[in-house]
């Protein structure tokens, strides 16, 4: 007789989602409520699948020129000391290497557009190395474990939208945001490495680093071919240069205008300077590969195909993680949570109002920005709004981030990734109403 499938710790934070907000609409009179929202959050997830289809097939496809341009290669190889240190059983000249790192970097940036795409990139690379399919690698883990400690350097929105409700200091929350993400970052680092440790699949030797027992790998299958860097000759030199040279003589002219026009100088760099990010990435990746001779638009058309397939892979995991957390929701659950948990805040410095925030962050990114929107509109120099902004910008939408990044892969079996993703933003929580309080001059 076979033996029933351990139930893995997404399945009990959906069911106790599910069960838990049906629960409470039963005795608070909420049915109808539910029942709409249980529509309107299917709705939704098939929507956002859709809307990722265009940005994961432009981005994919410009991956597609990095790789064949040798980029991807050239970046690995200068990031490959930290990169085989923190990914040890991921071979060095493997091309999730250069993916995780693309998806870091835009991370850090803040650009969450270009991220994902990379970020799916990398997974789909790390299951060509997993012999245990639908269960996570401990790479996929830790991987996912940083991504949902949000590795941010700039919190462009938060700081956008305490620059429109009129706070005195927009970029404040810069610097303990920093602080708050690195927190939860090296937590998320630690606990996931000491999960692995205990980990029943021992690791084995490999000449590229270290992969889990009883695989076979084979060095000339078309998953670890990783295009040789290309050398660009003649003018061919002078094309990425010249590109850098009038991007930076634009964005100055443009800066000088902005002070002839009376605007603040801060104000450049936070509303205007953001939006040139990703043209500015987008051209660098176009201008490499027209240095390198690479056909840009058959590559960008190739790797763009990867997208469609993706989208439709993950509407099932959104759908399912989207409702449960409609339900829970709309049934008033959440609110039940926050008063219970109300009087604990007082005791670390976080004021109540700012609850709501850190329990919706990693649930819903729509909901915890509009959260976090209307606590800096009511008061924008208040603790409250300092604290709420910090978190918005040192934390992730972590359930999002596990249902499309393991639902692109099929990972049904998520290990111990959730303990440590939940874990490392409790850190970025608590990270945020320190150092909040720490930097807050009133």
């Amino acid at each position: 007789m076979a033996q029933p499938n351990k139930s893995s710790a997404i399945n009990t934070i959906f069911v106790t989602l599910m069960l838990g907000g049906i629960f409470v609409a039963l005795f608070n009179g909420s049915m109808e409520s539910l029942t709409k929202a249980s529509f309107d959050a299917a709705k939704t997830a098939v929507t956002l699948a859709i809307s990722l289809v265009g940005a994961m097939a432009l981005w994919l496809g410009l991956m597609k020129v990095a790789e064949n341009a040798g980029l991807l290669s050239v970046i690995a190889r200068k990031l490959k000391p930290v990169m085989t240190r923190l990914f040890p059983e991921v071979p060095g000249d493997h091309p999730a290497m250069s993916a995780m790192i693309m998806n870091m970097s835009s991370n850090i940036l803040g650009l969450g557009n270009a991220a994902t795409p990379f970020g799916i990139k990398a997974m789909q690379a790390l299951e060509s190395l997993n012999k245990h399919k639908g269960t996570a690698t401990h790479a996929m883990c830790l991987f996912l474990a940083i991504n949902t400690s949000s590795v941010t350097l700039l919190p462009l929105g938060a700081i956008a939208v305490r620059a429109g409700a009129g706070a005195d200091d927009p970029a404040g929350i810069l610097l303990p945001s920093i602080l708050a993400t690195a927190c939860s970052t090296v937590v998320a680092i630690v606990l996931a490495k000491l999960f692995a440790s205990r980990d029943p699949y021992p690791p084995v030797v490999y000449s590229g680093g270290i992969v889990v027992a009883g695989a076979d790998f084979d060095p000339d299958e078309p998953a670890y071919q990783v295009a040789p860097e290309l050398q660009a000759e003649g003018w061919r030199r002078l094309m990425l240069p010249v590109y850098l040279l009038v991007f930076l003589g634009a964005a100055v002219f443009q800066f000088v205008g902005h002070i002839h026009s009376g605007a603040e100088p801060l104000s450049f760099f936070i509303d205007v300077l953001p939006t040139w990010l990703i043209p500015f990435l987008m051209g660098v990746l176009v201008t490499y590969g027209l240095s390198r001779q690479v056909a840009v638009y058959e590559s960008v058309c190739e790797g763009a195909k990867e997208g469609f397939d993706v989208a439709l892979r993950i509407i099932p995991f959104l759908v399912a993680i989207l409702v449960a957390i409609a339900l829970f929701r709309s049934s008033g659950a959440l609110d039940m949570l926050i008063q219970m948990l109300a009087p604990l805040t007082n005791l670390i410095g976080m004021p109540a109002d700012t609850l709501p925030m850190a329990l919706v962050r990693p649930l819903s990114g729509s909901g915890a920005f509009a959260v976090m929107s209307d606590i800096v509109n009511q008061d924008p120099n208040s603790l409250s709004a300092f604290i709420a902004s910090v978190m918005q910008g040192s934390t992730e939408t972590t359930f999002y981030v596990l249902a499309v990044y393991f639902g692109a892969v099929g990972i049904v079996r998520t290990r111990y990734v959730i303990v440590v993703a939940l874990l490392a933003d409790l850190t970025g929580v608590l990270a945020a109403v320190f150092w909040g309080n720490v930097f807050f001059t009133g």
